[in-house]
């Protein structure tokens, strides 16, 4: 009994996608790829009873998919940052809702939502119901506005 090598990239490439499923995607999706070619490339050398289609099936399909499915899979699968709630007020316009001055802490509307805000360091006088703000920092919930 002679070994096949069609079965053995099919069962090389299967073990690779099992290996990226089993272990959450570290890889970022290259073994899932990579496996899978491995495996049409396995059932074509089956299908064909030819260890060298598959040999050169999975060999063209691996290149192709590193010299350029790669850059494109990347980028449809990269995660793009979000800020959260308080990062994303961080140099926002608002409009003071509740007069703020220094040691009596008012209200601003920021992307429309109505936060605490507190003068940041700096700033004299009050700040006066209907006036333009912007958004210094966050100090807990408390905005610092300018």
């Amino acid at each position: 009994m002679s070994l096949d090598w069609s079965w053995v990239i099919l069962i090389g490439g299967a073990t690779l996608i099992l290996v990226e499923v089993a272990l959450g995607g570290f890889a970022g999706f290259d073994l899932v790829l990579i496996g899978s070619a491995f495996v049409i490339a396995g059932i074509l050398g089956l299908s064909f009873h030819n260890a060298n289609v598959a040999l050169i099936v999975g060999g063209a399909l691996c290149l192709a998919y590193l010299a350029v499915g790669r850059r494109w899979v990347r980028r449809r699968i990269r995660h793009k940052s979000i800020p959260s709630n308080a990062d994303a007020v961080l140099g926002q316009s608002g409009v003071v809702t509740l007069r703020i001055a220094e040691h009596e802490p008012g209200r601003v509307k920021v992307l429309s939502e109505e936060w605490r805000a507190a003068p940041a360091a700096g700033v004299s006088g009050p700040l006066e119901q209907g006036a333009i703000v912007t958004v210094e920092a966050v100090d807990g919930v408390t905005l610092k506005v300018r």
